[in-house]
């Protein structure tokens, strides 16, 4: 007979699922740490330009935003865990193009900008599918969305810390190239993760969200009006594209700069993500602990200064190490908070039969911006320094995240409920409308 008492083989194999979906979303980190850290390196290295380094970095994030906005409707058609496997595997095939035509002397600036913006397009539905698994694994399991996204949060903040340094590691010994192995090997692992342990998901009919069955524009279309006409998610995605932007001035640029300029160590560079890490780790902790009973404007607001205006100053200072690591670890806290607050409040608003559009969408806008911040910051940092370019960004970082503050919409973040319906388009067709010359690259 199967035990059913908390803790047994029947508790187990319910929390299977959701624990695949964990150990796949900090697996994933893991790669994608190393992708973020040997990449600006490598270019950086061999270019000393802060402006390539920018073009760089954007093109990952380009791809992301491409496949966000187009493979919605996908997502929701297809079987999301095949979906979901099939991304892991196409994203793991474009990282190994990176290292196989770098050994091969293929690799000039625009082929590594190509397949870093493949990699970026792989890792669209490779997130939207999961996020589509994880309601399914959550109620299994028999946790609150809370509990559920901050377990995610936290893996994946576990990922990035032991990623980053990962990676410093594996640039002083193997180079920056060859570190994206990595990432290969941690999506091949998410794909045979989700396809052993995570039951296929039933798709909701398309008429629990009151939309019928129509073509692809149509359906990309219904998304985009669910999104605009809450306007609690379209403040969150209008303050969303503008940290995201800032955020991208930051990871992709202004953070590896200052790795080599002031830090001059790919360790200590690995550091400074890992700290941001451990505190993210706590944020996400204590969020799936006691999210459910925090105000969560108030988080919001306090968790978005952390991360932005008190970084920057702390970077901007250029502190002693050890000060340094300690300000980026309470900044990490307010990190590992917004994904899982976010996260809590779309699954409540948002109808399942439209989620792969809708979170599609929701990732598209809140990174439309970010190719210009990094763009931005590349531009900043040639021209003004790495200081300035740090005070800037701090700056802009605290004037947008005050906004919940002074705008009314802001208040319904502290009332939980359940989606409002969208009615669909009354008939067929209505609806929203929706360098110089290349540097040589090497080690």
């Amino acid at each position: 007979m199967t035990s059913s008492y908390p803790g047994g083989p029947a508790s187990s194999r319910r929390r299977r699922p959701l624990a695949a979906l964990v150990a796949a979303s900090g697996i994933s980190s893991l790669g994608m740490a190393a992708t973020l850290v040997a990449v600006p390196w490598f270019v950086l290295h061999s270019t000393g330009s802060g402006t390539w380094t920018g073009l760089v970095a954007t093109a990952e994030v380009l791809g992301l935003l491409c496949s966000a906005v187009l493979a919605g409707p996908v997502v929701d058609r297809l079987p999301v865990r095949a979906t979901s496997i099939g991304a892991d595997l196409l994203t793991a095939a474009s990282i190994s193009l990176i290292p196989l035509l770098h050994a091969a002397g293929a690799l000039p600036l625009p082929v590594l900008i190509v397949l870093v913006f493949l990699v970026g397009a792989a890792r669209g539905p490779s997130d939207t599918s999961k996020q589509l698994l994880l309601p399914g694994a959550m109620e299994r399991a028999g946790v609150t969305a809370e509990r559920a996204t901050g377990a995610v949060e936290g893996a994946r903040r576990i990922g990035m810390m032991a990623g980053a340094p990962l990676a410093g590691l594996l640039i002083s010994t193997v180079g920056p190239v060859r570190t994206l192995y990595a990432d290969m090997a941690a999506m091949a692992l998410c794909a045979l993760l989700v396809a052993t342990l995570v039951p296929a998901a039933a798709r909701p009919h398309p008429s629990d969200s009151g939309q019928p069955r129509g073509s692809y524009a149509q359906e990309l279309r219904f998304g985009l009006g669910q999104l605009r006409r809450d306007r609690l998610l379209g403040a969150m995605v209008g303050v969303l594209m503008l940290t995201n932007a800032l955020d991208g001035a930051l990871n992709g640029v202004l953070y590896p700069a200052y790795g080599t300029q002031v830090l001059r160590s790919s360790a200590l560079f690995g550091a400074m993500v890992t700290a941001m890490g451990v505190g993210a780790l706590l944020g996400a902790a204590l969020y799936g602990w006691a999210g459910h009973r925090m105000p969560r404007r108030a988080v919001f607001v306090g968790a978005f200064v952390l991360v932005g205006a008190v970084r920057c100053a702390a970077l901007a200072a250029e502190p002693r190490v050890p000060v340094l690591l300690a300000v980026l670890a309470l900044s990490g806290i307010g990190s590992g908070v917004v994904g899982p607050l976010m996260m809590s409040v779309a699954y409540e608003r948002v109808p399942a039969a439209v989620r792969g559009r809708v979170f599609g969408l929701l990732v598209a806008a809140a990174l439309a911006a970010t190719p210009l911040g990094m763009l931005g910051a590349g531009l900043a940092l040639d021209a003004v320094g790495l200081v300035w370019a740090l005070l800037g960004t701090g700056a802009l970082y605290l004037a947008v995240t005050l906004a919940p503050l002074v705008f009314p919409v802001w208040r319904e973040l502290d009332t939980r409920g359940p989606a409002e319906r969208v009615e669909p388009p009354a008939r067929r067709g209505q609806g929203s409308p929706a360098a110089a010359g290349t540097p040589v690259l090497t080690e």
